[in-house]
């Protein structure tokens, strides 16, 4: 099998779970590679293609990486090295180059951006924007696609915003590390600005603002014009998206009968009341943020103070996670996962729910790690739905270019890498 102007690929770093990469395959691209630091969550992503015959295509092509995106080699610089992007090969019939691929995509970390943390930004040792801006040196995709928290909007963070759009697409901006203005050349795109998207305009069932930056080559770009994706109907509420499965998780103690069953039942019921209660509210009734915390705090909870209050107001209990749920099957921990006076705790599958993955998509490690995956995620129906608008302008460029004669124009900074920008980045991209 060769390369199709058909088909569109791309490289995902700081993958995690697959939020990302389940929206984007469900627009059209085809995964080379997906890089995660994490060995749950790249398991997580190793599991999943292995089981799912929608993604037969990326069984055949596509590498998991786990490991640091800083160590991360989709192009080798020397000889002697040799590229992480092996399956890629089979498809493309040689080494990935410069120029082969349709997207580079990444949920770079949010903690230097976030409001829940000490907004550090570029100081942040976690900040990967640089990795990320090396990468779209390196390989000058199609396009590129950054996803961050609506933090990054902030007017503290807008020098910084305005450095990553210059070595985007060029033009005056202060250099983060020594504070002087620069005019930076560029590496040949177009930003199509930052955007913030809030998940529950897509059907997640979630208040979730995210930032997204797109960014598209210019002589890809054209004369088309890059439409940033809209609400796809009214919010979904937690009382519609969980009704279900929460019926599923009492079933078992329904049926014993007597006490057991007479608690399961006004349980149930409580929930359902308060929930379907909230659905009368201003927000519709859709949850708070899932946050998935860190390795350095503690284990899985629903969150902040504040975040613990808006899910009692939807009747479930935020101070941990249930034990995973099998349909039928009665649970030691019923009374701490069920029938708590404060309502029932989510599983991670329910918390999956929230965060808009699919139903088959399982998750690896215990249960803390799997809430972590689930709440660090991005929402894959807001993913699907930038993919797709990205994929409508790269396949329109591929058609107007098909009926177009001659060679495509290469744009000033595209020949070659901006070899000055690359090597700041390799010094600034750390973990």
């Amino acid at each position: 099998m060769g390369p199709s102007d058909d088909v569109l690929t791309s490289i995902e770093i700081c993958a995690g779970a697959g939020g990302q990469a389940i929206g984007l395959h469900e627009a059209g691209f085809k995964h080379l590679a997906l890089v995660e630091i994490d060995p749950h969550a790249a398991k997580t992503l190793r599991e999943n293609i292995k089981s799912l015959d929608a993604w037969s295509w990326e069984r055949e092509y596509c590498d998991v990486i786990a490991g640091d995106v800083n160590d991360f080699r989709a192009i080798p610089e020397s000889p002697d090295q040799e590229s992480h992007v092996k399956k890629a090969q089979k498809y493309l019939g040689k080494p990935l180059s410069r120029r082969d691929l349709s997207l580079l995509a990444g949920g770079v970390p949010c903690p230097p951006f976030s409001h829940a943390g000490k907004q550090l930004g570029k100081d942040d040792e976690r900040d990967l924007f640089p990795r990320i801006l090396e990468l779209a040196d390196e390989l000058r995709p199609e396009a590129v696609m950054i996803e961050n928290v609506r933090g990054i909007k902030d007017v503290k963070f807008e020098e910084y915003r305005k450095y990553i759009e210059a070595r985007l697409q060029g033009g005056w901006a202060k250099h983060p590390a020594t504070g002087i203005e620069e005019d930076f050349k560029g590496l040949g795109y177009e930003v199509c600005e930052w955007e913030v998207l809030e998940a529950s305009d897509f059907g997640v069932p979630q208040l979730r603002p995210r930032a997204v930056l797109v960014a598209i080559r210019k002589d890809v770009l054209g004369d088309l014009k890059f439409v940033w994706p809209t609400a796809t109907g009214s919010p979904k509420s937690v009382f519609r998206a969980l009704e279900e499965s929460m019926e599923l998780r009492y079933d078992p103690y329904l049926k014993m009968g007597g006490d057991v069953a007479r608690l399961a039942r006004e349980c149930l019921g409580k929930w359902k009341t308060e929930a379907k209660k909230a659905e009368n509210r201003k927000d519709f009734g859709i949850a708070p943020t899932l946050v998935g915390g860190s390795k350095k705090h503690g284990g899985a909870d629903l969150g902040p103070s504040r975040a613990k209050a808006a899910w009692s107001l939807l009747g479930v209990s935020g101070v941990g996670v249930a034990n995973s749920h099998e349909v039928g099957v009665r649970k030691k921990s019923q009374d701490r996962d069920l029938f708590r006076e404060s309502g029932p705790m989510l599983t991670v599958e329910q918390a999956a729910i929230i965060q808009g993955f699919p139903d088959n998509w399982k998750f690896s490690g215990g249960k803390t790690a799997q809430y972590r995956q689930v709440g660090n995620a991005f929402p894959p129906p807001v993913a699907a739905a930038v993919g797709k608008a990205i994929a409508d302008v790269l396949l329109a460029a591929r058609e107007r270019d098909r009926r177009k004669p001659g060679p495509a124009e290469v744009l000033p900074g595209q020949a070659g890498p901006a070899l000055a920008d690359r090597a700041d980045d390799r010094s600034r991209a750390r973990v």
